[in-house]
């Protein structure tokens, strides 16, 4: 038996003898981490964003001047993401849709960032942290682990042993239709906030700046529409607050950089750009692709 399928036929069978919570997440990346390539997260990703662009006709921000600042921006939190996987190659875009307010990271490192959520922030600290945060569900392997999740061990076992090379492409059109990639589970989006909060620190920012950004939200929840499209995605419960928060003071994590004036001159730069040519009704996209990320269990 090959050393691969060694390792994850002895995975499988711990994980399927009833481990804790806790036990069986680590033990689930481990097992994603043997059995997903980066080469094959970023087919995963790269098949995504063809999805995104032929079949919901996204429209990206080409203003250099946006692009160049989104970009550095992340840039700043992507070197810490770095750090934990070096393999990743990460590309940054900027979405020209103002109506929807949200972010999304797909595996391989592709970062998306509407032009509603520029809008909505308050501030350079509030744009990192979100950004962090999606950094840490690519960091953490969440779209694999959805994987083992979802298409259990066995067909994880034989696409890891090399017993059916054709399963990775058959999986891999099957959640892209459906959006399992994207859908994080709480625990999911719990450990995101943990690795937002460091990277947004370690670049400088103000750490505390997700929970400001999610308490704002949900102060306007209900007189603006548009909000909805982060607070179903990213359900920002006062449990969820809570722990941020925590989390931030337990780990000493501090910085103090809200970068107001570079942030407020590129709101000002935004309200001066026309808004992309609407889509077809029935091919504007609302969101990320098909099916992601809906809201957490």
């Amino acid at each position: 038996m090959k050393k691969t399928t060694l390792r994850v036929a002895t995975l499988a069978l711990v994980l399927g003898g009833g481990c804790a919570t806790s036990t069986t997440r680590s033990l689930e990346t481990t097992l994603a981490e043997a059995m997903v390539t980066p080469d094959q997260e970023n087919q995963l990703g790269l098949q995504l964003k063809q999805d995104l662009d032929t079949n919901q006709h996204a429209v990206y921000m080409t203003d250099p001047e946006v692009v160049t600042y989104v970009q550095t921006v992340a840039g700043k939190v992507i070197a810490l993401g770095k750090k934990d996987r070096p393999d990743v190659t990460w590309q940054v875009f900027v979405l020209d849709d103002r109506k929807t307010v949200n972010a999304f990271a797909t595996p391989g490192g592709y970062l998306y960032v509407y032009r509603g959520l520029l809008e909505m922030a308050d501030n350079e600290a509030e744009l990192a942290a979100v950004m962090a945060h999606e950094t840490g569900h690519v960091v953490a392997r969440h779209a694999a682990r959805s994987m083992v999740a979802s298409y259990g061990l066995d067909a994880v076992a034989k696409m890891a042993g090399g017993e059916n090379p054709g399963l990775l492409t058959q999986l891999t059109t099957t959640i892209a239709g459906k959006g399992i990639l994207l859908s994080h589970s709480r625990a999911d989006e719990t450990e995101a906030d943990e690795y937002g909060a460091r990277y947004a620190a370690g670049a400088g920012y103000d750490p505390h700046a997700f929970a400001s950004f999610f308490q704002r939200l949900q102060a306007q929840e209900g007189s603006s529409p548009k909000i909805m499209n982060y607070l179903s995605d990213h359900p920002a419960t006062g449990d969820r607050i809570t722990h941020i928060n925590a989390y931030i003071a337990a780990n000493n994590l501090s910085g103090s950089n809200l970068g107001e004036a570079d942030y407020a001159k590129i709101k000002r730069r935004l309200a001066t750009l026309p808004s992309a040519t609407p889509a077809p009704a029935a091919a504007k996209p609302s969101g990320p692709p098909a099916g992601a990320p809906p809201a957490a269990p």
